[in-house]
C-alpha cells in the first residue's frame, strides 16, 4: 500500500513502524473473511481492511472524528485477520497504534471516560476481590444481567506445599485470583504432580492488557515495569527456569514486553529476557504427557469440547500445542465449526460493546452445542467468564480439569 504520511507523523517512531506494516497490506481482503466484527455488522470500515485504511487517512494528515474511533474501538483486537493475512500484516500493533493515535486527537465523552477510567481502576484494585466475593454471594438475587458478570464461586482447595528443584514463576494477574481462583490453584498442583514448584513474586500483578486497551497507555507501561522489576531478582539469580501463564491473554501481553518497552532504555534488555522466559502452562506439562495420562485414565469426560481464545492461537499460535496435550492426555475432544472466531470477551469489549459481544458469545455457543459436550474447556479467564454466562454446560479451565482428575 502507498503511503504519503504528514510531516508530523513521519517524525515519530510510532508514526514510521506504523507505515512500515501499512506497506505490506496489500488490500486483498482476505482478512474480511475472518473478522468478528465485520460479520456482524457487514461495515467495511468494521472490518481490517477498513479500519486499515482509517489508520492511513490518519498518519497521512486526514481529519479524524469520533466515528473513526468508534470502528477503531469496535475490533477485538482478536488478530484472527493476521493468521489468515497473506502479506504478514501485523494488525495488532497497527490499531494498537491507531487507537493511541486517535485517542490524542479526539476526547472522549464524559460517560466514555467515566466508563473505561473505572473499569481500569476497579479492575485491577485489590478491592475488586472483596467487590467479586459479594456479588458470588447475592448472585441468585441479583439483575440477570449483572448476575451474567458474576462467575460462580469456585473453591480453590488445598494447594501444595512441597519444595522442588525446578522452580518457576507464575503472573498475579488482576482478575484471575478473584473471580476464579481455582485455576491459579489447579496449576499449583498440577505442576507439583510433575515435579515442578511454583510461586508468585511479590510486586507482580496485572500483565498491562487492561489497560493498554483502554487508551490508560502511560498506567499500562507503569504495570509491565512493575512486574519486570519483581520477577528480575529471580531471573538475574538464574532461580527460575519459565514465567508460566495459564491465562492465555495474560501470556500474549508479557511475550509482547519488548515491543512496548524498546524505546525504554532502562527495561528494554530486561523486557527481551522476560519474552524468553514466558511459557504457557501448556508447554511446560507437554514433556509429561506419558507420565500424566495414567493418572488420569478413566477419569476424564467422554465429550468435551475446547474453546481456543484468540490469543491462544492468534496471538500466540499455540492452539496445536495446548490441543496435542489434552489429546495426549486423553481427552476425547469434538470438532464444532468456526472454532477460529472470537467469543466475543476480548478483556472489557464484553462490557463496552455489549451487543456485538453477545451476539458473538451465542454464535459460539451455538456451534459448540452441535457437538453436545459434557464439558467446555478453554485457556483464558475472559473466554470462561463470558461463555458462561451464556450456557447451562460447565465450563472451565483445561487445567482445572486436568487437576480435577488427578484428585479424583
Amino acid at each position: 500500500m502507498q503511503t504519503r504520511l504528514s510531516d508530523a507523523a513521519q517524525a515519530t517512531p510510532e508514526g514510521r513502524r506504523a507505515e512500515a506494516i501499512l506497506r505490506n497490506c496489500v488490500h486483498c481482503g482476505f482478512c474480511s473473511a475472518t473478522c468478528p466484527t465485520y460479520q456482524v455488522l457487514g461495515d467495511e470500515l468494521d472490518s481490517p481492511r477498513g479500519r486499515i485504511y482509517l489508520i492511513k487517512q490518519l498518519l497521512e494528515g486526514e481529519a479524524v472524528t469520533a466515528s473513526t474511533q468508534v470502528h477503531l474501538d469496535r475490533c477485538l483486537t482478536c488478530r484472527n485477520c493476521e493468521t489468515t493475512c497473506p502479506s504478514g500484516v501485523q494488525y495488532g500493533e497497527l490499531v494498537d497504534i491507531g487507537r493511541r493515535m486517535v485517542a490524542e486527537r479526539v476526547e472522549r465523552g464524559a460517560g466514555q471516560r467515566f466508563v473505561r477510567t473505572l473499569l481500569g481502576r476497579a479492575l485491577t484494585s485489590p478491592l475488586f476481590g472483596v467487590a467479586m466475593r459479594a456479588g458470588q454471594a447475592l448472585r441468585p438475587v441479583l439483575p440477570r444481567r449483572l448476575a451474567a458478570k458474576v462467575p460462580a464461586r469456585r473453591a480453590a482447595g488445598a494447594v501444595p506445599r512441597r519444595v522442588h528443584q525446578r522452580q518457576v514463576l507464575m503472573l498475579a494477574g488482576c482478575v484471575q485470583p478473584a473471580m476464579m481462583p481455582s485455576i491459579d490453584a489447579a496449576t499449583l498442583r498440577v505442576l507439583d504432580a510433575v515435579g515442578i514448584s511454583a510461586r508468585v513474586a511479590h510486586g507482580s500483578g496485572c500483565c498491562g492488557a487492561l489497560r493498554l486497551h483502554l487508551d490508560q497507555h502511560g498506567q499500562a507501561l507503569a504495570q509491565m515495569r512493575a512486574n519486570i522489576d519483581a520477577w528480575w531478582p529471580d531471573i538475574e539469580a538464574g532461580r527460575i527456569e519459565a514465567i508460566v501463564m495459564n491465562a492465555s491473554g495474560c501470556g500474549a501481553m508479557v511475550r509482547e514486553y519488548a515491543q512496548h518497552l524498546h524505546d525504554d532504555p532502562a527495561y528494554a534488555d530486561k523486557a527481551r529476557r522476560v519474552c524468553e522466559l514466558v511459557r504457557d502452562v501448556a508447554q511446560v506439562l507437554a514433556p509429561h504427557a506419558a507420565q500424566l495420562a495414567p493418572m488420569l485414565a478413566g477419569r476424564l469426560p467422554a465429550r468435551t469440547v475446547f474453546h481456543p481464545p484468540c490469543t491462544l492461537q492468534h496471538w500466540q499460535g499455540l492452539r496445536p500445542a495446548v490441543e496435542g496435550l489434552l489429546a495426549s492426555l486423553g481427552f476425547a475432544l469434538q470438532p464444532f465449526s468456526d472454532s477460529h472466531l472470537c467469543c466475543g470477551s476480548a478483556g472489557t469489549y464484553s462490557v463496552l460493546q455489549p451487543a456485538i459481544s453477545g451476539e458473538l458469545r451465542d454464535r459460539k455457543l451455538g456451534a459448540i452445542a452441535q457437538a453436545d459436550p459434557e464439558l467446555i474447556l478453554s485457556a483464558n479467564i475472559g473466554c470462561l467468564a463470558h461463555l458462561e454466562s451464556g450456557t447451562a454446560t460447565p465450563v472451565m479451565h483445561w487445567i482445572e480439569a486436568v487437576d480435577r482428575a488427578l484428585r479424583r
